[in-house]
C-alpha cells in the first residue's frame, strides 16, 4: 500500500497590521516563494485545538494555528529524525 503524504495548511491572526514585519511574493531568491513575518508578541499559550489536530500557538499580538498532531510534532523534533527515515502517517 501506497502512503499518502500529508500537507499541512496553517492561518495567522495578527491583531494589527503593525504586527507584520514583511510580506514578500518574491522569496529570497526561491522561484515563485513567499516569505511572510511577523510577530505573536509575547507568548500566551501553546495547545493542541480542534481533538488534537490543530497546534495553536498564542500570543499577545496574535495567533498561529498549524493542522499537526502531537505525534507528528513529537516524530519530527526527534533528534534522529532523518526525513525518510520515519514515517509520518
Amino acid at each position: 500500500m501506497e502512503s499518502e503524504k500529508k500537507s499541512h495548511s496553517f492561518s495567522v491572526e495578527l491583531r494589527s497590521r503593525n504586527s507584520i514585519k514583511n510580506a514578500s511574493m518574491e522569496g529570497s531568491g526561491r522561484h515563485d516563494g513567499v516569505l511572510i513575518e511577523g510577530t505573536l508578541g509575547e507568548l500566551k499559550s501553546a495547545t493542541f485545538q480542534e481533538g488534537g489536530l490543530v497546534l495553536e500557538i498564542v500570543g499577545a499580538e496574535g495567533i498561529l494555528r498549524v493542522d499537526l498532531t502531537r505525534d507528528e510534532l513529537m516524530i519530527v523534533t526527534r533528534p534522529s529524525y532523518q526525513e525518510n527515515e520515519i514515517e509520518v502517517k
